[in-house]
């Protein structure tokens, strides 16, 4: 049994995430987020903890970015977006228990300073912006790292907010041959 409250979209997610590992969950209901949906949030992070999984798709990240205003120390857990495609549908609630698995293996803890450590220099020279392949590239390397897929500028921020070093980030670059 996980410590912390996992906090997903919705009812489909947390029974896919109860095939994946034993945790207490709560659903958002989309964005709505009603004033007793966020009181349990509050409590469950005041208390255990939570950790924020939403879908890997707009709605999802607009989610996670809300709370992660209202909730700071909460930690990410990342599903990859070919991980959570399925049935012409994206979301935690078609990812495998595998995938729910391996994104609660690496979670992050967002910081609200940034660590500047990469800039938009890094995304060019390492094709993450700026060439046709660029968002299959931030997909496979946000999936390496655990923080997900972003466009650029998501991606940049996530470099440098959530505590990602410049070896992880070579090794990450190294394991998929990509340079």
């Amino acid at each position: 049994m996980l410590k912390e409250v996992i906090v997903v979209e919705g009812k489909s997610d947390i029974q896919r995430i109860a095939q994946a590992v034993e945790a207490d969950c709560i659903a958002t209901e989309g964005f709505t987020l009603r004033a007793g949906v966020l009181e349990q949030i509050e409590a469950a992070y005041n208390k255990r903890g939570i950790i924020i999984l939403t879908d890997p798709d707009t709605a999802g990240e607009r989610i996670r970015r809300f709370l992660s205003k209202k909730f700071p120390n909460a930690q990410h857990a990342f599903v990859a977006r070919e991980d959570a495609l399925a049935n012409n549908d994206i979301g935690i609630e078609q990812a495998s228990p595998e995938a729910i698995r391996r994104a609660l293996a690496r979670l992050h803890t967002q910081t609200m300073t940034s660590s500047e450590l990469f800039t938009m220099q890094d995304m060019v020279a390492h094709d993450l912006t700026g060439c046709p392949a660029s968002a299959g590239r931030r997909a496979l390397i946000g999936d390496k790292l655990g923080i997900g897929y972003g466009n650029s500028k998501q991606f940049l921020y996530r470099l440098n907010h959530y505590g990602i070093t410049r070896e992880e980030f070579n090794a990450a670059l190294r394991d998929d041959q990509i340079s």
